[in-house]
């Protein structure tokens, strides 16, 4: 039996790296996103390991260059001579805790950021409102480091989604904020480096995609395919005392036990012609406990795409037998739309099986049997009620 550490649910590069946890190596997808273009957003269902890919960059824009020994970026960084390792600026927002719901939540959330970047770079403190507050700290620090900031938001789309079914009133509330916050970002251009959004889904009216055209969503590019989630190789690679260990317990052999995980957690594409991964929180913790078990689906009730199926003319059975939709619908998300087929996809209940390209349309099925037989078995009954035994 493995004793090896699981980083699961984990969120911290440096916490995985100095604790000698497994670590999955993704800086090829830093060094790619570093040396490309300056602004990016990246959309992958929840727990598929977002958090993580920005707690990498936070951690190499910081110049914590003692982590990613034995890493792809490592030699890569190394070659730059003088200029490896630069410490930037960073301001990076983490919104996926804060009570969102509540009137000033998101405001708070994102003053308590500010404030604690004040006090690590000691900045003047300044008596803006928050927007231009955020402009100001971004020019000050700039003149006061002599480099350009790095600015990262992670899981954007939190206060939205956590107010879109309960409250929507506080859910504008969180549109409006944002509309003047992060749309500062587009005037101060040439004082950043390097800016990184990701959230589940892209809300196409949310001004930070209209305001920021700048910003290149990668989240459908056939080049950042695997950037979250677990490939074929790595899975192999990286995870081979652990598949022997659960086959064993299991009593299977090696190869049974590979099929039984590419049934159950493989499946995912996010992109036409791009790699396929595995869900990392399931398949972590399926080595972790040493079982086959609907981890990842059972960690939250999707009311939200309950809502959206109930309030469409589509029905489950559609769903089940697969639907197709174009490369716009994927990419964005519409409040007012009522076909939930995007949501789907973008919250990783269905992925795309294949591509017609003389169309342009994609085809979208459930990704394997965790997400298949949870969505029936958890989903039904709340769409059908009484009704669901029958």
């Amino acid at each position: 039996m493995t004793t090896r550490k699981l980083p699961v649910g984990m969120q911290d590069f440096e916490d995985i790296r100095t604790k000698d946890y497994i670590y999955v190596d993704k800086t090829q997808y830093v060094w790619r996103l570093a040396n490309s273009s300056k602004s990016f957003f990246l959309s992958r269902p929840r727990r598929f390991g977002k958090s993580l890919f920005t707690s990498t960059l936070e951690c190499y824009f910081s110049g914590k260059k003692e982590l990613f020994k034995g890493l792809y970026i490592y030699d890569k960084e190394n070659a730059r001579g003088e200029d490896a390792w630069a410490d930037y600026p960073i301001i990076a927002f983490y919104l996926s805790g804060g009570d969102y719901n509540a009137p000033d939540g998101l405001k708070n959330t994102l003053t308590k950021t500010l404030d604690h970047v004040e006090k690590k770079y000691g900045l003047t403190h300044t008596e803006y409102d928050l927007a231009n507050r955020f402009s100001d700290m971004i020019v000050q620090l700039k003149e006061k480091t002599k480099r350009q900031v790095v600015i990262l938001v992670d899981e954007y789309d939190k206060p939205l989604l956590s107010t879109m079914l309960t409250n929507p009133e506080q859910e504008e509330r969180n549109r409006e904020l944002y509309k003047g916050f992060f749309s500062v970002l587009k005037d101060v251009d040439g004082d950043l480096k390097f800016v990184f959004f990701t959230g589940v889904t892209k809300f196409t009216k949310v001004s930070i995609f209209s305001d920021l055209n700048q910003l290149s969503d990668i989240s459908m590019s056939d080049k950042f395919s695997g950037i979250c989630g677990i490939t074929e190789d790595e899975l192999q690679k990286n995870f081979d005392p652990e598949i022997k260990a659960l086959a064993e317990t299991r009593n299977m052999t090696y190869d049974d036990c590979l099929k039984k995980l590419k049934e159950m957690y493989d499946g995912y594409r996010f992109s036409a012609n791009g790699i396929g991964v595995y869900n990392p929180y399931s398949l972590l913790s399926a080595f972790m406990e040493q079982n086959f078990r609907r981890y990842w689906f059972r960690t939250a009730t999707p009311e939200f795409l309950i809502k959206k199926l109930q309030d469409s003319s589509m029905s489950l059975s559609q769903i089940a037998d697969g639907v197709e939709a174009s490369d716009d619908e994927l990419s964005d998300y519409r409040v007012e739309d009522k076909n939930p087929v995007p949501l789907f996809y973008q919250t990783g209940y269905l992925t795309i099986g294949k591509y017609d390209s003389d169309f342009d349309l994609y085809s979208l099925c459930f990704p394997n049997n965790e997400v298949k037989y949870g969505f029936f078995n958890s989903l039904i009954p709340y769409v059908l009620g009484s009704a669901a035994s029958e």
